[in-house]
């Protein structure tokens, strides 16, 4: 291992708190560093973060507030860089295989998933997993992506451009008419229904930001396996999730959900750096998928190149992870935020970010001027709620929250709603302040 990377895994003192603005986050910082974190203190757990405390953080779904070990990471590696920028990335990006950190970061997404190390692509954000995804998947002439109507913009415009560039085509259906009386069943059901001897691929979304549904991915897979036992291998339909509203949320093993390939950003649930994100697949699957940006973590595709000959072999994972100068301080700090949600642990999480939401949509669905869309039962939901307050439109209705100190958001679809988000930072008097505020507009 290099002088230079020996270092700074070691630490180089820089402190956290350099990091804070204002005399509040500080503060936070210096009683994070005092103490040991007990992971199974919700209150040791909420430490760890410089988030202002005179507000009630209820939008956890949208960009993460980093931990202490994530933000001390950060400034190890940025400290590195500011001391010596080409020796640290040489020797810890270019210069042996071993010494790579980007591979802990694979290693470390790897074990939260279930999967391997070498079916990790590393990627920016869901929203660049997915254009990945299906820019490199070669539609033909004739093929179809199936779809809902629940889908996001990023979803809906990466199977657009996509179509549009292979000449295949893209079809919408609705799941639900309900989102509060979400059947799974049903929803099942619709898509194996809609499934057509074109259809190549199904895109769906694990956790619909617009209503807070959770498809059931494994019962999805399930469906469209046994559609497939009737298909050619070159006419498998391929199941691919935008997975970034249940990772870090869901109790599941991803790898064990049956999807082809699985899309999250982790700077939201799994409270990692900003700009980072993951692809999960099989290898077999990558193998399908024409590389779309130039890798740096691929010898073969370089060494091809310095050889003038294509690249030996079927893709894989790290073929497809886009190269370019990345901000390295982020995506090598990655692995400390799986590391924060193993040491407090995977189920633990699950359960009080459910029981925190569930709070929010038991004291909701109690009053009358209230509209809720999100199913109530935790196995159709996870980390928020989206409602309507009579005689109020969603903007107002974010802004008194935030006068009052609570921090909410809309959704931002043709139809809007209110969204509340508890994550593993708040306590149930975050809740009740929220909910407060939405009696009192009664």
């Amino acid at each position: 291992m290099s002088l230079s990377r020996r270092k700074v895994l070691a630490g180089s003192g820089i402190a956290a708190t350099s990091l804070a603005l204002g005399p509040a986050g500080n503060a936070a910082a210096q009683n994070a560093a005092s103490q040991p974190f007990r992971p199974h203190d919700w209150k040791s757990v909420r430490a760890q973060f410089l988030l202002a405390p005179e507000f009630a953080h209820l939008s956890n779904f949208y960009f993460a507030s980093n931990p202490t070990p994530v933000r001390e990471a950060i400034t190890r590696y940025r400290r590195a860089f500011d001391e010596n920028p080409y020796s640290f990335l040489d020797d810890n990006m270019f210069r042996r295989d071993e010494d790579m950190l980007w591979r802990e970061v694979t290693a470390a997404a790897a074990e939260y998933v279930g999967g391997q190390p070498h079916e990790i692509a590393l990627t920016s954000s869901t929203t660049m997993g997915l254009a990945l995804i299906y820019n490199g998947l070669r539609l033909k002439p004739g093929q179809e992506v199936l779809t809902t109507t629940h889908e996001f913009y990023p979803h809906h415009e990466s199977i657009r451009l996509a179509v549009e560039k292979w000449g295949g085509s893209m079809r919408k259906i609705p799941l639900y008419e309900s989102s509060l009386n979400f059947s799974a069943a049903e929803a099942v059901a619709r898509i194996r229904a809609a499934v057509r001897p074109q259809t190549r691929v199904v895109g769906v979304t694990w956790v619909h930001s617009g209503t807070g549904v959770r498809l059931p991915i494994a019962e999805v897979a399930a469906a469209i396996k046994d559609l497939n036992r009737h298909r050619d291998e070159a006419d498998r339909i391929l199941l691919v999730v935008d997975g970034v509203h249940g990772f870090g949320v869901v109790d599941e093993d991803v790898a064990k959900m049956g999807c082809d390939f699985f899309a999250a950003g982790t700077h939201k649930w799994i409270l990692g750096p900003h700009g980072t994100g993951i692809i999960w697949a099989k290898a077999e699957n990558w193998a399908l998928l024409q590389p779309t940006i130039p890798s740096l973590m691929a010898k073969e595709t370089t060494d091809a190149w310095r050889q003038e000959r294509p690249p030996a072999g079927p893709t894989q994972a790290a073929w497809v992870s886009p190269g370019g100068f990345f901000a390295y301080e982020h995506q090598w700090a990655t692995a400390e935020a799986f590391r924060f949600h193993r040491q407090i642990g995977r189920t633990r999480v699950h359960d009080r970010i459910a029981e925190l939401n569930g709070q929010i949509k038991e004291g909701l669905a109690r009053m009358k001027h209230v509209t809720l869309h999100t199913p109530v039962d935790a196995e159709r939901s996870a980390g928020f709620v989206c409602f309507d307050v009579r005689g109020y439109t969603p903007p107002e209705v974010v802004q008194i929250f935030r006068d009052h100190r609570v921090i909410a958001s809309g959704t931002p679809y043709a139809v809007p709603h209110v969204r509340l988000s508890a994550g593993i930072v708040n306590f149930p008097k975050d809740v009740d302040r929220a909910l407060r505020v939405v009696r009192s507009l009664a």
